[in-house]
């Protein structure tokens, strides 16, 4: 969906326009799902949040204002219900970007996925290295790379400064580098 496009859809909704509503729940259902489920690893709880926000959206859309980005405002609102609610659940649990660290925030091969052997061999290899990276250095791929977020909207979504999504991103791809360098890709493609 274009920028353009969401810009008038997310118009259109604050106006109360219920097709206009179902158009952006149908296209970003699928992308926050999927990124919720990446930070709280419970498909349970991913659903309920992500529709509670939803209804949130459709109840609060007057009050919600302009919003220049709708992409990035959606996974920023998100994010933070999600935290919210996870906290919620886990009641003497905080949920923040530290809890994040240690989730299971994991890539799949499924997310990769691919029609020849030759590249499934190749994708295994990728999420192996990709899953050694810190859980923020997954984070900020995924976003980067799987939401299609740029770097501005990816410091949003992660609350960090632009510069240290850029510190992220490129420590990720060093340590990539030096990864496959080493003996560990001999030893993912002996163990396949």
């Amino acid at each position: 969906m274009e920028i353009s496009t969401e810009k008038s859809l997310w118009y259109l909704f604050i106006e109360g326009d219920l097709n206009a509503f179902s158009s952006l729940f149908k296209h970003f259902y699928p992308s926050l799902y999927n990124y919720g489920l990446k930070i709280s690893g419970n498909t349970a709880i991913t659903e309920d949040t992500l529709q509670s926000f939803f209804v949130y959206l459709h109840e609060n859309r007057h009050s919600i204002g302009k919003v220049s980005n709708v992409k990035s405002y959606l996974f920023i609102s998100y994010r933070r219900a999600l935290l919210k609610g996870l906290t919620k659940e886990r009641k003497y649990t905080s949920y923040d970007d530290s809890t994040i660290e240690e989730s299971n925030f994991t890539l799949s091969i499924e997310e990769l996925s691919t029609r020849q052997e030759v590249f499934k061999l190749k994708s295994s290899v990728l999420i192996k290295l990709l899953n050694s990276l810190s859980a923020r250095e997954r984070e900020a791929i995924y976003l980067k790379y799987y939401s299609c977020l740029n770097t501005k909207e990816i410091s949003e979504v992660m609350d960090i400064t632009y510069q240290s999504v850029l510190n992220t991103l490129q420590k990720a791809f060093t340590k990539l580098r030096s990864n496959t360098q080493t003996n560990i890709i001999q030893n993912i493609i002996t163990t396949n």
